[in-house]
Order: structure tokens, then sequence, then C-alpha cells
């Protein structure tokens, strides 16, 4: 069943969100298809680079995550790092790796027409890297995700993310389901060049 949190943005409020990214120190631009997205990520990702792939509906869908991980050695995959550590023993290590990666990439829950951008977490392990530990952020970002402001990417969040990553977590984790728990608001960056978002004309993640 189609609801207003599916439907992508039509061209003008996608460039008019643009401008307002690119206004808020973010690097914004748009593509077609989940494709097109995935090559323009990884061009932004040189070769033998140090990676951080959150755990994204979106990025699993076009194969993003599945190319940083790879185990051929073109990327430095810190994701395979963790799995490979003991969380009983080595907890404080593993969160220093995640927290400050040369290179995350994800995706968020909600862009306001003004440039603003938010991402919930139930865990919040995702969100010291966005908000500053991470040299470099790229986010890939379905355009049904644009959303007229603040309050309607709340709304967004309680009454359509979090459904269905409840129901996700269940399959994936075999737990009760998901939470907001705890949710970051971008505003502005201000180091210049450090956020890349990829927006595409489809829909994609949640």
């Amino acid at each position: 069943m189609t609801t207003p949190w599916d439907v992508v943005a039509d061209e003008q409020i996608i460039q008019k969100t643009i401008q307002a990214l690119e206004n808020n120190e973010i690097h914004a631009v748009v593509v077609n298809t989940g494709k097109e997205a995935k090559e323009k990520a990884l061009e932004l990702i040189p070769n033998g680079s140090e990676v951080m792939t959150m755990t994204s509906v979106t990025l699993d869908s076009i194969g993003v995550s599945e190319e940083l991980n790879k185990k051929d050695g073109k990327y430095t995959s810190v994701r395979d790092k963790l799995y490979a550590m003991d969380r009983k023993t080595q907890h404080q290590e593993m969160n220093r790796l995640g927290t400050a990666p040369e290179y995350a990439i994800g995706s968020v829950h909600a862009v306001t027409e003004d440039g603003q951008v938010l991402i919930a977490s139930n865990t919040g392990s995702q969100l010291p890297a966005y908000v500053y530990g991470a040299s470099h952020v790229i986010w890939v970002v379905g355009a049904q995700k644009i959303v007229k402001n603040m309050n309607e990417g709340m709304k967004r969040i309680y009454e359509y993310t979090l459904p269905l990553e409840s129901e996700r977590a269940k399959k994936a984790y075999g737990v009760p389901g998901s939470a907001v728990n705890k949710i970051l608001i971008i505003n502005k960056e201000v180091q210049k060049g450090r956020i890349s978002l990829i927006f595409v004309r489809e829909k994609l993640g949640f």
C-alpha cells in the first residue's frame, strides 16, 4: 500500500532541497537509478581507503555494502575488522574503530526542503562517525525521503520508518523490534567538503 512517505519528490522539490543542502555545506547531487547511485558513491571513495558501511537497507539494495566489504583488498573494511573482534574483551577498541573511520557511508531517514538531515537510531552506533568522527561521510538517499519540514521528518520517522525497521530487526536479529532511542539532526556541516549526499530518483530504503 502506497503512503505519502513512499512518493518520490518531484524535480522542483529535489532541486530546491539540493540547493538548501549546498547552502548548509552538504554537497548534494541527484542520479536516476540505484545503479547510478552505486557508481557515484564508489567514485567518491579512493581505492585503499578505510571504509565503514553503516547498516542500511538502501546500501544493501543497490550492492554498495557488498562491494565495499569484499575481501579483495580494494578497500579496508572496518566492518570486517569488527566482525573479527570480541565484543566482550575489545569493546572500547571496537567503539573507536566504528566512531572514526576515514569514510563512513550509509543513508538517512528524512531530508527537509530547507536542507536539514534527520537520522534515527536504536543504539546510536552510526551517529558519532556522522557527527564528527569520520573524515568523509557519504549518504545515499531515495528521493521519497524528502519532506517539507522538521515536523514532517519526525512524523516520517515514527509513522513509517520505525514500523518497517522493527520488522527488519525482528527478522535479522530475532529481537522484539526496534526503537527511536536517538535522533541526529544536522542543520549544517562546518567542515567544507566533508559530507556528500546522493539523491536517487527512485524509492530506496525506508
